[in-house]
């Protein structure tokens, strides 16, 4: 189901036995549902592919996000993980350094201030710097086992 048209030819069991291997068993009928509904969503507005989403928002960071919330249980936080994932392919985006992610720059005695970071990461590869940063939020051990290492 790694594409929106295996999505959709998926039956609703084929998506909650595939959740269930995954060991999502708490929201498996209901996140099924959604993933079926999202991915008709995709192909109804944007022909299954998300570069006419970011296109139709011409770029511009909020709506992108804004968009991306149309989707079934995909709210706020998940657009931000969204962005800051893409951000290095859709550069429109940069520098997309979300809350967690500033925690964690903060955890590590970064800058908290996206311009700063990005400028930090030369511009390129942000995308893997933010998801470091949401680990070392995530994880106290972690972000003072890089502490002890700079």
């Amino acid at each position: 189901m790694g594409t929106p048209a295996k999505m959709r030819a998926a039956s609703w069991q084929d998506r909650v036995d595939a959740l269930g291997r995954a060991g999502y068993k708490r929201y498996d009928e209901s996140t099924a549902t959604a993933l079926g509904d999202g991915a008709d969503l995709l192909h109804r507005e944007y022909g299954d592919d998300l570069r006419k989403l970011r296109d139709r928002a011409e770029g511009d960071p909020g709506r992108i996000r804004a968009a991306l919330t149309g989707f079934p249980r995909l709210g706020p936080v998940g657009a931000d993980i969204f962005c800051r994932e893409a951000q290095d392919v859709w550069t429109s985006l940069r520098p997309a350094i979300d809350g967690k992610a500033l925690d964690g720059a903060r955890r590590v005695g970064l800058p908290a201030d996206p311009d700063e970071l990005a400028r930090l990461a030369r511009g390129s590869d942000l995308a893997p710097l933010a998801a470091a940063l949401v680990r070392v939020a995530l994880d106290k051990s972690l972000a003072e086992a890089v502490r002890a290492a700079a």
